[in-house]
């Protein structure tokens, strides 16, 4: 399969890019691309169809055809950028003799990338292709076993919808739409934040009515935070909004859930937080900062503040939650 060439490519084969460009392999409209610097797992999925690293026990689509080799990329119309945020803007610029300027660049990494910027806005200055966004509450687990999984499309121009949506058909995917980038990539980082918040707090108490209570809250605290970095209210209620916050803030899977039982457990070391990689810290603190140089966060951001307070400062984590519920109601 060399010499074939290919539409749709997805850069990266860690969790999501094999998950999901097995499904669209699947779904038998096109053969998938899947671009990956680890030899070892290019030669695996092309050889026994399995990603030996991530997904050892399933065996995937024959026609998703991997490879180390970025001139394959060159005739392709659309390509998911499924690699961490924080490598996104550099590897892509390597890359980029290689990209052809009219393919549509869909980022599905959650983070910041240059200067406390969204990839979106990052990629706008150095590449003229399209852009879009793809982010929802997708468990790439729950994705290549087939189960429904709702992801809201940014988009700059309304024609990426059509195209997108065609190559889901036939998938599991589930797709809504926003033109609010910004709003869709800020959300994406947010819910981090107070997936660690709830993490606490379900460590301390196993008391449904505090945690909608304070869900509430954060919710709340979510669409101001939204507001005040230029995205739109409405989008909470995309995939990637509401969606996605409580999938990552309830569920025993989330990585930043984990690290808020772990903090309301009195187990958070400075070990753990040099040796994991903790998106919702790294949140906080970026956040924050950026807060506070134009207002008081304490004063508008309270649940941020007080997170940044225990990732910063020798805390007393018993008296977490009853500051979160004493912070004066708006």
């Amino acid at each position: 399969m060399g010499n074939q060439k290919f539409n749709i490519a997805l850069i990266g084969a860690g969790t999501i890019g094999t998950a999901l460009g097995n499904i669209l392999a699947e779904a038998g409209t096109e053969s998938i691309l899947l671009h990956s610097i680890e030899e070892q797992i290019v030669e695996d999925i092309n050889r026994i169809h399995i990603n030996s690293k991530y997904f050892p026990t399933l065996h995937l689509h024959h026609s998703l055809y991997a490879t180390t080799d970025e001139r394959m990329l060159e005739h392709c119309k659309i390509i998911f950028l499924a690699i961490p945020s924080v490598i996104m803007v550099e590897y892509l610029k390597k890359i980029q003799p290689h990209l052809p300027p009219d393919a549509i660049l869909l980022n599905l990494a959650k983070g910041f990338g240059l200067g406390n910027r969204t990839i979106p806005e990052c990629l706008t200055e150095e590449f003229p292709n399209p852009l879009g966004t793809l982010k929802g509450p997708s468990f790439a687990r729950e994705i290549i076993n087939r189960l429904p999984t709702g992801f809201t499309l940014g988009y700059q121009n309304p024609d990426q919808i059509k195209k997108i949506k065609a190559i889901f058909k036939n998938t599991n995917i589930h797709l809504d739409y926003s033109d609010d980038i910004r709003g869709v990539e800020i959300l994406s980082i947010l819910k981090n934040i107070y997936a660690v918040v709830l993490g606490i707090v379900d460590a301390q108490f196993n008391s449904p009515n505090l945690r909608f209570l304070i869900l509430t809250k954060a919710f709340q605290e979510m669409r101001k935070v939204l507001l005040y970095f230029g995205g739109r209210a409405d989008t909470l209620f995309n995939y990637c909004g509401y969606g996605d916050f409580t999938l990552t803030a309830l569920n025993y899977l989330s990585r930043n859930r984990t690290l808020g039982l772990l903090i309301g457990k009195g187990f958070f070391t400075e070990h753990v937080s040099h040796e994991l990689v903790l998106e919702g810290k790294t949140a906080a603190d970026v956040f924050y900062q950026e807060i506070s140089k134009t207002v008081s966060v304490e004063d508008h951001f309270p649940i941020i503040a007080e997170l940044y307070r225990i990732f910063h400062t020798k805390y007393d984590i018993s008296l977490f939650v009853n500051t979160l519920l004493n912070f004066p109601e708006e």
